[in-house]
This record gives structure tokens, sequence and C-alpha cells, in this order.
């Protein structure tokens, strides 16, 4: 037995030197960097400080632990959505599926049919949660287990954006009250009055339409897409879509609003719109000058004010921006994943990048605006971020449950009104009779049609 106690005790300290050697690493080794992608929707400006910050990681923090991140802008949204199921699906050309991408409810929910998504529950701690504003994780749970499959890295809402310099000459000559601009109705009929002042000028338009009537429906006591487990109701309310209808399309065929350009900020820079809504990231872009009817350069100043909300309901408004998320992989690249996602919403590197793009930081100790206006050195971005952030105080976050359809429902959403208000402002342009627009026959066959688009997408 005495000779059995050293080989004992050498097999003792052997498990206490193995389990030394343990630590948690989860395979990153820095003499062996684990390469993890990220596919981003971010263009422009945004891109490239995106990338100067996944820059800075790789040079410092993924350095030490043996991370490389390698990170490719896919321009827009829909040309990631496309790149995504490409891959997915194995497409003959197409890339491998990224490690991290931004993504939004709706297509995580899809994607989770083909490929697996890390739940951040697993690996974000409770104390570590209390260091994000609390709405924004939230938003990114999805499914009937309600797991948290989207990362916030960066939040926008929507705001209203005005040139200024326009709008005081117009109130000046007429009297128009600026109190006016907080309600839908206002805006009509504002608009209206821009129209008769300004011989026949556009007042108004909008980005994002789907928005408009997803949210004014809630608004009105009606969510448009109820999600109870894996079944989805189609809530389409006539009375309310008339509302939408009667405060969008009917002041656009009247010629009140317009949509020229790819973006409303574009309108703005030709001159054809003084007042849009937009998501508060595109503030970077509202124009300091535009070409107004005269041929003349003008510089513009800009104001920014809340979301307009139906008269006499509670103000609703939406988050814009989608999260990150993570793909099951080996455990090396989910841990450099979550590595990069937990520096990059640290409170400094957040804020750098959020208010210098124009979006709201997630992290706690940054949301605030003494913080982003100590930071933010351009007016306009500061402006959108600070009332942005009061409007998250005070207006009804409205954060739509996704399902499996839902961007073909909204695209449906997002297509028809405008589309339909377009062409018959064109018809009225060359002549067409105005009354024929405006009969309840004519909302009739759009509530109908866009019924039927899209009552396919809720089963």
């Amino acid at each position: 037995m005495k000779k059995l106690a050293p080989i004992l005790l050498i097999l003792i300290l052997t498990v206490i030197s193995l389990c030394g050697c343990s630590d948690d690493s989860h395979g990153l080794s820095a003499k062996a960097p684990t390469t993890i992608t990220i596919w981003h929707y971010y263009n422009g400006h945004n891109a490239e400080q995106f990338d100067a910050l996944v820059t800075e990681f790789n040079n410092t923090v993924g350095r030490e632990n043996g991370i490389i991140v390698m990170s490719q802008s896919m321009s827009c949204a829909n040309n990631l959505e496309e790149a995504l199921w490409d891959s997915v699906s194995e497409k003959i050309g197409s890339s491998k599926l990224p490690n991290i991408f931004h993504c939004y409810p709706d297509t995580a929910i899809a994607l989770e049919n083909k490929v697996a998504l890390v739940d951040f529950d697993n690996y974000v701690t409770e104390d570590e949660k209390l260091m994000y504003v609390r709405h924004f994780l939230d938003a990114g749970r999805i499914g009937t287990d309600r797991s948290w499959k989207i990362f916030p890295v960066a939040e926008a809402t929507e705001i209203l954006m005005l040139n200024k310099t326009a709008w005081d000459k117009f109130a000046r000559d007429t009297g128009a009250d600026i109190n006016d601009l907080s309600t839908w109705e206002g805006i009509a009929q504002t608009a209206e009055q821009y129209y008769e002042w300004s011989n026949g000028k556009a007042f108004f338009g909008r980005d994002g339409f789907a928005n408009y009537p997803i949210v004014g429906s809630s608004q009105l006591g009606h969510e448009l897409f109820k999600v109870s487990g894996n079944q989805v109701t189609l809530d389409f309310d006539k009375e309310s879509m008339k509302k939408v209808w009667d405060n969008f399309y009917v002041p656009y065929v009247k010629g009140y609003y317009s949509h020229v350009g790819n973006f409303r900020s574009d309108d703005v820079r030709i001159g054809e719109i003084i007042a849009f809504v937009c998501s508060s990231s595109a503030a970077a872009y509202f124009p300091s000058q535009a070409i107004l009817h005269d041929g003349m350069t003008h510089s513009v100043e800009c104001m920014v004010l809340p979301l307009p909300n139906f008269k006499d309901t509670a103000p609703y408004a939406t988050l814009q921006e989608a999260g990150m998320a993570v793909t099951k992989s080996t455990e090396a690249e989910v841990y450099a994943s979550i590595m990069f996602l937990k520096w990059f919403t640290e409170s400094e590197q957040n804020l750098r990048f959020c208010a210098d793009c124009g979006y709201m930081p997630v992290s706690l100790e940054a949301a605030k605006a003494d913080v982003v206006s100590s930071v933010s050195s351009d007016t306009v971005v500061n402006d959108a971020i600070i009332t942005s952030l009061k409007q998250i105080e005070k207006y009804v976050m409205y954060t739509p449950t996704g399902f499996a359809n839902g961007t073909q429902a909204k695209e449906v959403l997002e297509r028809t009104m405008p589309a339909l208000a377009i062409a018959d402002r064109a018809e009225l342009e060359a002549g067409a009779v105005l009354d024929e627009y405006l009969t309840d026959r004519h909302f009739e066959s759009w509530y109908s049609d866009t019924f039927s688009e899209l009552i396919q997408y809720c089963k």
C-alpha cells in the first residue's frame, strides 16, 4: 500500500496540472489566430467607421486573444439578405455563410429553418446585460421561446427632418405652426397650405413606408401582424387603413407629397420637398445645400423633430436597425464572435461609432443625451440622436414580432400604396380627373388587392 501512495500522488498532481492548464480560451490562441467573418449593410461613411473599429479590434483585443475579424459590406439590407440565402442554399458561386451578420427578426426566424443561430443568453451574463439598454436587448428575442438571437450594436428610430430655412420663410408668410407637424393630419393640412403658397410645390415625403401602416395601425388599436406561436393572424382593419390612406395617398395624388430620388434627403437636395420622415441614422445625409427652382444653390439649415402620430393617439415609433446574429460553428469561432460584439458595444467604442454615424448607442452608459453631445461633432447628427433618445423615453417603442414570411409581408406594405400614389399622380399630371381617384371605390380596390397579397404570407 505504501508503494501505491507515490503513484496516487503523481496521478493527483497530474490531474491538478491538467486542470490548471485548462483556461477560458475556448480554443483561441494568439499563436494560431481564429479568423471570423462579418457581413454588414453599412455603406459610405458608416462602413468606413465600422471597418476602422474592426481594424482597431484586430490590432488590440484581437491580437492579444488570437482573433482576426474580416469585415465585408453588402451595401444594403436587401443585398445582404440575398447573399445570406444564396449561402444557405449553397447556390453556385455563393460565399460561405459568415460567422456574424446583420439580421432582422423576420430573417432570423426564416433562417433558423436552415441554419443554427447562437442564443446569446448562453454567453452573456445577467450582470453584463445590465450594461445595455434593456429594450434593445429584448428587441432581439424571437420565436415562441423568445430566445435571444439578435445582438444590438447600434439602434435607430424614425424622426421628422425639416428644411428649416425654407420652413421659416413659409411660416413667416402664412403663419404656419410648427406644432402642426406633430400629427399626420397636421402634416397633410400643412402640406396643402404649402402647395398653395409655393405655387404647386410638394411639402413632404417619407422613407421606409411600411412602418407607417404598421405603427399607425397599432396606434389605432389593431396590430397588423399578430404572432402567437407559429401562427400569424392578419388584422388589416379597413377603418385604420382608410386613415392611413387619407393621410398619405390622398395628399400625394393632390401633389402635396412627393417621391423622386432614391431617398427623401435627395429630394430635399433638389428642392422637391422640405420635410420628410426617415431613420435617425440617415441624419448624416441631410443636405447642407439645396438647388431650388431658380437654379441657384442655397444653404439649408436643418431642424429635427419627433416622429408624427395620428391625432389623439398615444405616440408610437419603431426601432429601425438590425442587430447581429451569430451562426453556430466551432467553439473558438463562436467565442471570438461574442468577444468582438461585446467589445464593439462597450461604451467607448459604441459611443464613437454611434455619435459619428447617427445611431443611438446600445450601451446604457453611452445612451445619454449629455454623453452623446460631448462626443458628436455634427450638429444635425447630434440633434437626430438626442431627439431619438428623448422619443424612446416618451413614445411606445413598438417592435413587431418577427415571423417567417414577415419580410415578404412588409414588402407588400412598402410597395403597394406608394406605387399606386406615384402612378396615379402621373396620370393626373397627364390630364386625368382628380375626383375619380378620391372615391371610396378606389380605396376599396387598393384595400382588397393589398389584403389578398398580405394574407398569403400570414398562414
